[in-house]
C-alpha cells in the first residue's frame, strides 16, 4: 500500500474532549438510528479507524528506519495488524457511494487476514444496518466518515489509557441512555475499582472474569497493576453476549492490552477457558454476572462435566448460587480469591438456595460480606452486595466472616446513586482494617451464623442505634412555639418596612 496518507487536523488534549468527538460521531447517526443502538455502530468504525490509524504509524516508523524503503515498511513484521489493499481507512473516505457496503466489505477481509487477533470482532456488528440506505444514506455516513477522519487516533497521539478511558466514558453515555440494557456491558466503575482493590492482583498473576461484558473488570485490574508487561497473556474472560464480547475484545486493546483470551458463549452451560481437560483456575476470580438469571441451565448443571455442583443444582429461576460454585472451582488451590457482585438475596432466600448457603458458609472460604447503597446499578433496582472469598483464609480469618454495611455509603445524585472517589476509600479501608466498628463492621463466627440458621442478612448482626422518638404533644408544642415566633417575627418585619415607606 503506497498510497499517502491524509493528514488529520484536528488535535484532542484530553479524555473529555475526545469523549465529546466520539459522542458527536453518535449525533451523526441521530435520527435514523436509536439511541439504544449506537454502540453497533460507533464501536466497529472507531475500531477500524484506530487499526487504520495504528497501521500508519508503524509504516512511518518502518519508512523512517529503512530510509524510506516501502517495500520493508509493509511487510509484515512491522505491523500488529495486517491491513489488505482496499481496506485502509483512506480507501474508505475516496468512496462516494454504497459506503455502507465498504465498511462491511473492510472490516470483514481484515478479519480474514488477521485470524489470530481480529476474527470474529469486526464482523459481529454486521447486523447493524450499514448497507441499509434506508437508514443510513450514503451522504449520512460520508458525513461520519470525515468527522472521525479529523482526529488521528493512534497510539502516537492518544495513550492507550486516553484512548481507553475515553471509549469507557462512551460506554457509560451509551448506558445513560439505555438504562435497560446497561447492565448486559456496563458495571460502575467505582464498584469495579473497589472489587478489584480487594483482591488486589499482582504482576504474573491470572486474572478471570467468566461474566466480562464489556471488559471493565479485566482492565480496572491492569491499571491495578500499573499496565506491567506481565500481565501479558494472563487476562482471561467468557461473555455470553456476541456484541458484549467483541466489545471486551476492542475496550482491552483500546486499553492497550495485547494478549488476552476473550472467549463468546453461555459461561454456565458451555465454559470454554479449559486446561488438561477440565477447568482452568485462576489466582483472581472476579464478576458481576446477571442478576438472579432465569432459564440459566439448571438441566445441564445436573449432569455438570465439570463437577461444579458439588453443592447442588440452584433454582431453575435463578442461577445466582450456579455462578458462585462456577468461580469458585475456578479459583486456584491456597493463593486464589474471588470477588462477585450479586443480589443480596443470596444472603437469606429459602429452600435450595438455603442449602446451598449452608454448604458454602461451612467451606470456610467466604471472607466478607459488603452491602451497598440501592440504586447504583443501571437497570437494577434491587440492592447488591460483594462476595469475597479465598481458598485459604489468614489464620486470624479461620472461622470468621466479616459483614460490613456500606449501604449508608454514597453519594446521592439526581437520577441515580454513585460511590465516590472518598466513598470506595471508606468502604476499602473498613475491609482492610478489618475491626469491628458500630454499625458498619461486625465479625462474626461460623457458630454466629449457624445459630442464626445459615442467614448471611447483614442487618441481623449489625444492630442499628435506636434513636429516641419525641411524644406527640412535645413535637405538637415545639411546632406551635416555632410557629409563634416566625409570625411575631414577620410582624416586627412589616414594621420596619413600613417605617421606612416601602409598604
Amino acid at each position: 500500500m503506497s498510497k499517502v496518507r491524509s493528514k488529520n487536523k484536528i488535535e484532542l488534549s484530553s479524555v473529555q474532549n475526545l469523549f465529546n468527538f466520539l459522542f458527536e460521531a453518535c449525533n451523526i447517526l441521530r435520527g435514523p438510528v436509536g439511541q439504544d443502538s449506537f454502540k453497533d455502530y460507533v464501536t466497529p468504525i472507531l475500531y477500524y479507524k484506530r487499526i487504520s490509524d495504528v497501521w500508519d504509524e508503524e509504516t512511518e516508523t518502518a519508512l523512517k528506519e529503512s530510509g524510506g524503503d516501502e517495500e520493508y515498511a509493509r511487510f509484515p513484521e512491522q505491523h500488529r495488524f495486517c491491513i489488505p489493499d482496499d481496506c485502509h481507512w483512506a480507501d474508505l473516505r475516496e468512496r462516494t457511494e454504497n459506503i455502507g457496503s465498504a465498511i462491511i466489505e473492510a472490516m470483514r477481509t481484515i478479519e480474514r487476514n488477521n485470524p489470530n487477533t481480529l476474527y470474529g470482532v469486526l464482523s459481529t456488528f454486521s447486523k447493524a444496518q450499514w448497507t441499509n440506505k434506508q437508514v443510513l444514506s450514503d451522504s449520512r455516513l460520508r458525513d461520519l466518515v470525515e468527522h472521525l477522519s479529523k482526529v488521528n487516533l493512534g497510539n502516537k497521539s492518544y495513550s492507550a489509557d486516553l484512548m481507553g478511558d475515553a471509549y469507557e466514558i462512551l460506554l457509560k453515555k451509551f448506558a445513560d441512555l439505555s438504562k435497560a440494557k446497561a447492565g448486559e456491558f456496563y458495571t460502575p466503575r467505582a464498584i469495579v475499582k473497589l472489587l478489584v482493590r480487594i483482591l488486589a492482583p499482582q504482576p504474573g498473576e491470572s486474572v478471570y472474569d467468566p461474566a466480562c461484558g464489556s471488559g471493565g473488570m479485566l482492565i480496572e485490574a491492569v491499571h491495578y497493576m500499573h499496565n506491567s508487561t506481565l500481565c501479558c497473556g494472563r487476562l482471561f474472560g467468557q461473555e455470553k453476549n456476541v456484541t458484549n464480547a467483541a466489545i471486551a475484545r476492542m475496550n482491552l486493546f483500546l486499553h492497550g492490552a495485547s494478549d488476552f483470551n476473550i472467549m463468546q458463549g453461555d459461561t454456565l452451560r458451555d465454559p470454554k477457558i479449559l486446561q488438561n481437560g477440565g477447568l482452568a483456575q485462576f489466582d483472581c476470580v472476579i464478576a458481576n454476572p446477571p442478576f438472579s438469571l432465569d432459564r440459566w441451565g439448571a438441566d445441564y448443571w445436573e449432569v455438570d462435566q465439570w463437577g461444579r455442583n458439588d453443592w447442588g443444582t440452584p433454582p431453575v429461576s435463578n442461577g445466582d448460587y450456579a455462578w458462585i460454585q462456577h468461580m469458585l472451582n475456578s479459583m486456584k488451590p491456597v493463593i486464589g480469591r474471588v470477588g462477585v457482585v450479586l443480589p443480596q438475596g443470596v444472603l437469606f432466600r429459602g429452600n435450595k438456595e438455603y442449602a446451598l448457603r449452608k454448604q458454602m458458609i461451612e467451606t470456610d472460604k467466604l471472607e466478607c460480606i459488603i452491602t451497598l447503597a440501592n440504586n447504583l446499578f443501571y437497570g437494577a433496582g434491587i440492592p447488591a452486595c460483594l462476595l469475597i472469598f479465598r481458598d485459604q483464609k489468614p489464620k486470624d480469618k479461620i472461622g470468621k466472616v466479616t459483614m460490613i454495611d456500606a449501604s449508608s455509603i454514597f453519594t446521592a445524585k439526581r437520577a441515580q446513586n454513585e460511590l465516590s472517589e472518598a466513598d470506595v476509600d471508606q468502604i476499602y479501608k473498613l475491609y482492610s482494617d478489618n475491626v469491628e466498628i458500630g454499625e458498619l463492621v461486625r465479625i462474626v463466627t461460623l457458630r454466629d451464623i449457624k445459630k442464626m440458621d445459615y442467614t448471611l442478612s447483614v442487618n441481623r448482626y449489625i444492630e442499628r442505634k435506636v434513636e429516641d422518638v419525641k411524644s406527640y404533644d412535645l413535637v405538637k408544642t415545639e411546632f406551635l412555639s416555632a410557629y409563634e415566633a416566625v409570625k411575631q417575627a414577620e410582624g416586627r418585619f412589616t414594621k420596619l418596612l413600613r417605617k421606612g415607606g416601602y409598604l
